[in-house]
């Protein structure tokens, strides 16, 4: 696009009010991913499951969230990306209602695996919209929104249940209605997830999915409503010059390179980046945030406090991301959020390592050790928020080229929740079984090795048009 002419403030304000739309798929992203924090107590003494069965209880979601990741990735190429939006906001209010009305835990499974399946298409929907129809120079800003928006989603669930459970004396405690708090906990979603579905009917198509699917007109005039007339039609020319030589819709096998004979390598990049950000575990401290601190010896009511705090520092370190991705880049934000993380788990594994264990099997944390872990936790939550958390998303919005941008975002959506599963799955094993500070060991040593990653795979997509992105 021309650098001579620029969009009006009007057409400015309008591409940040429909980002700003996009987003609120990732406040439920983060509020369904964090309020289960608050229900594993309710959900152990309703469902009476042991630690493997409220593993899978918590999990089950993200088996759902793999799923819709995929797919959506793969509908959105055919149907579109606010047509799938719009999809995951009606599986959110019904995942909502539903995971509160639950009786039995096959139930409770079902309907945490549709609120999973709304997850996941959000996940991957949100920052590719707001890709497709953001500027270059302010593209990686846009899309770093959506980090905050999941954290604020976080956030507002953690102080949802902290509020509703000291309100109620405790998550189990019987509250209105005649009904448990914590079934209270999944229905209070239902807010913002009715907003998300009315806002979703004001915003336009992703111009650059209406372009690869032949629809011309209405994709002119969405860039020109966005970019101003002069760089909205010099914009339309460059997407379709973008796109397959014999202008096919894309599909999944665009991903694998007949002529070579391989999958793409950017398909192995992206992959690379959704399983690390998991593997580091950031996960374990916001859905097990409250275990994990009782488990070192705080009170319920500390420990909901505590992941509040967490929330709130990470918001912080999303701002700053947001003023940096687009001047200093994604790569460095990325290498040293990875050298940070894993300096910082390690602290963690070491303060944890001290504590004796009582006959109840609980850590007796000293207040040395306490402090120490706290530090880590808070410290290491930042530097994920300020590089990984927001960055990976911006990264996979915006690295695979127009042809394959659905398949790469179906395929790297897929392996980044089957990750998540496998790591938030297997958590109260390893605590139950290794103990908190191996657990920590193992995500701080893949913490180290994302540093090599970042370093030797990942290339640079600062200021870059979509259209001149290679794969």
């Amino acid at each position: 696009m021309s650098n001579s002419s620029s969009p009006s403030q009007g057409s400015t304000g309008f591409i940040i009010f429909i980002s700003v739309i996009a987003t609120i798929g990732g406040f439920l992203f983060g509020y369904d991913s964090g309020v289960i924090s608050g229900t594993v107590k309710g959900l152990q003494l309703a469902f009476d499951s042991e630690a493997a069965g409220t593993g899978f209880s918590v999990s089950s979601m993200l088996l759902g969230c793999a799923f819709g990741a995929f797919f959506a990735g793969r509908l959105a190429d055919r149907y579109g990306r606010k047509s799938l939006l719009i999809v995951a906001s009606i599986f959110f209010i019904v995942s909502a209602w539903g995971s509160g009305i639950a009786g039995s835990t096959l139930e409770f499974v079902f309907y945490r695996v549709l609120g999973g399946l709304a997850v996941g298409a959000a996940s991957v929907m949100a920052p590719a919209y707001i890709s497709e129809v953001a500027l270059a120079k302010y593209r990686g800003m846009l899309t770093s929104v959506q980090q905050i928006a999941i954290i604020c989603g976080l956030t507002a669930s953690f102080i949802s249940n902290y509020f509703l459970a000291e309100t109620a004396g405790d998550s189990t405690t019987t509250f209105w209605w005649g009904l448990e708090t914590w079934r209270w906990m999944f229905w209070a979603e239902l807010i913002p997830a009715g907003i998300f579905f009315l806002a979703l009917l004001i915003i336009p198509e992703s111009p650059r999915f209406l372009v690869a699917s032949g629809k011309e007109e209405k994709a002119r005039a969405v860039l020109v409503k966005l970019y101003g007339d002069v760089d909205g039609n010099a914009k339309f020319s460059e997407i379709s010059e973008s796109l397959a030589s014999d202008h096919h819709r894309p599909r999944l096998s665009d991903l694998y390179d007949r002529v070579k004979g391989r999958v793409r390598p950017i398909a192995w990049v992206g992959i690379g980046l959704a399983v690390l950000q998991q593997f580091v575990g950031i996960n374990v401290v916001f859905y097990y945030g409250p275990v994990l601190w009782e488990a070192a010896g705080f009170t319920e009511s500390q420990a909901l406090q505590r992941n509040v705090l967490s929330g709130s520092i990470s918001i912080a370190a999303c701002l700053i991301t947001l003023f940096l991705v687009d001047k200093i880049g994604r790569k460095p934000l990325l290498w040293f959020g990875s050298a940070g993380m894993a300096i910082s788990l390690g602290v963690v594994a070491y303060a944890f390592a001290g504590a004796p264990v009582d006959a109840a099997g609980d850590l007796n944390l000293s207040d040395e050790s306490g402090l120490l872990a706290l530090y880590g936790v808070n410290v290491y939550a930042f530097l994920f928020n300020m590089s990984w958390g927001p960055v990976m998303w911006v990264m996979l919005g915006e690295m695979f080229p127009n042809q394959i941008r659905g398949s790469g975002l179906a395929l790297a959506g897929l392996f980044q929740w089957l990750a998540n599963f496998l790591v938030t799955y297997t958590f109260p094993i390893l605590l139950a079984g290794i103990g908190l500070s191996a657990a920590y060991s193992i995500y701080a040593f893949f913490a180290l090795v994302s540093v090599f990653f970042v370093l030797i795979f990942v290339r640079e997509t600062k200021g870059k048009e979509l259209e001149q992105m290679e794969g």
